[in-house]
């Protein structure tokens, strides 16, 4: 968020929704929200009424996600909501190295809100883009080029994109499984140089903010540093003689 006022729009907005689902027994949604967004959500859900939600974003693993609140248990809260397009070149020989920024750049020009979009995998010059369902006929319709490329694009019906993320196993010790320690280790940087992104509000821990940088990581715990990257926690491995700690890190690359 880039001010307080839009942090209470949003705090309003959360609140708004979720007496909404419960008084009359709804679904509700929000856009997708950051990371940043995520986590201003669990900072409030003492003051939210005691009704059903989830947070996803089309796959598991997602980054962004939408925030359903739901009275009814049996509801499918996601079945209709979010789409996932897939985004082919006509030709891929003589397509460009396409990226994230591309495609995002390439939907950001048609005037669609950042929102209404969730996240972009890319894969060998393809694109695959979570929105809300809202929006999709739209893209269907306009979204002809990425850069300089000529493109056509699908709805995904009732499947999910073949994507693994690839991972750079990383194993190092450390005195603890403090935060800090361990994102110094990630990516190769000193604790001291880690202690101003944890107090600036750039690392989020299974998506919610973490202001303390001796927060100590749980196995499997996924950390993302605003600006950096993010990695999956595996755990220690082993302890040293002199007390440190073996431990292993899977960093997206």
């Amino acid at each position: 968020m880039n001010s307080d006022k839009e942090e209470q729009i949003l705090r309003k907005r959360i609140l708004d929704l979720a007496r909404a689902a419960d008084n009359k027994d709804i679904c509700t949604y929000t856009d997708f929200l950051n990371l940043n967004e995520a986590s201003i959500f669990f900072s409030m859900k003492k003051d939210i009424p005691n009704v059903n939600y989830d947070l996803f974003g089309g796959y598991n693993g997602a980054e962004r996600k939408v925030l359903c609140f739901y009275g009814d248990n049996s509801v499918k809260a996601f079945s209709d909501y979010i789409t996932c397009i897939r985004i082919l070149p006509l030709n891929k020989k003589f397509s460009d190295d396409l990226n994230h920024r591309d495609f995002l750049g390439s939907l950001m020009n048609l005037g669609i809100d950042r929102s209404k979009i969730g996240d972009i995998l890319v894969k060998e010059k393809e694109g695959y883009v979570f929105c809300e369902s809202s929006i999709s006929r739209f893209i269907l319709d306009n979204l002809d080029k990425v850069k300089h490329t000529n493109i056509k694009c699908s709805v995904m019906e009732n499947e999910s994109p073949d994507i693994q993320p690839n991972f750079q196993e990383i194993r190092g010790s450390v005195s603890s499984a403090r935060l800090d320690a361990v994102i110094a280790l990630a990516f190769n940087s000193s604790r001291n140089s880690i202690l101003g992104l944890i107090s600036g509000g750039k690392v989020f821990v299974d998506g919610k903010l973490i202001e303390s940088n001796s927060y100590m990581l749980k196995e499997e715990e996924t950390v993302s540093v605003r600006g950096m990257g993010k990695f999956i926690y595996k755990g220690k491995q082993n302890q040293s003689k002199k007390g440190r700690y073996f431990v292993a890190l899977l960093k997206y690359i």
